[in-house]
């Protein structure tokens, strides 16, 4: 895969990247380092933890997740991360919405070979 694949790979992620996050914690609360773990075992979604970190942050401002510190039985202690109410309806929002844009452009794809 070359540099341009490359980067418009990154372009395509970054634009997910978020749904994505929100989307595993509509399963439950995870910490930081198992956010970045589970999406790194989808190469199309595989991002860096300087990338996810930022993300969060930007998250929990907007009021989409919240986060609490627990004891690790390893380590320090980690930081949890889990859906608020509103991030739960927007995470319905934006699933509604990828949907949308998935279907036109899965026609346009299919429309194009006819």
């Amino acid at each position: 895969m070359g540099p341009v694949n490359e980067t418009r790979i990154s372009q395509f992620r970054k634009g997910v990247v978020e749904l994505a996050i929100l989307a595993l914690l509509d399963g439950g609360e995870l910490y930081g380092v198992e956010i970045v773990d589970t999406l790194g075992t989808d190469p199309a979604l595989a991002i860096s933890a300087g990338t996810v970190y930022p993300l969060l942050s930007r998250l929990k401002k907007g009021g989409l997740i919240d986060s609490v510190w627990r004891e690790s039985p390893v380590g320090p202690p980690r930081k949890y991360y889990k859906l608020t109410k509103r991030g739960e309806t927007e995470l319905e929002t934006m699933a509604a919405e990828w949907s949308g844009v998935v279907e036109s452009i899965q026609r346009l794809l299919e429309a194009r070979k006819s």
